[in-house]
């Protein structure tokens, strides 16, 4: 499975937040950012953190694009 992660990229920039901003707001690891900017799957954890950073839900900020 490959994880699409530009919903969230569109939403920050919707925000006008920038990456920096999101570290610091949700608490995730930049090598978290990362991984996503790759694709690459991370923890749920960190994907709740960023939802409630951003007061969204999971289907708000990624999609799971079948191989």
């Amino acid at each position: 499975m490959k994880y699409n992660f530009n919903k969230l990229w569109k939403k920050l920039i919707d925000l006008n937040m920038t990456k920096s901003d999101l570290v610091e707001k949700s608490g995730v690891s930049r090598s978290s950012l990362s991984r996503m900017k790759r694709g690459y799957p991370i923890a749920l954890d960190c994907l709740m953190r960023i939802c409630n950073a951003l007061n969204c839900e999971l289907g708000d900020i990624m999609e799971i694009e079948a191989q």
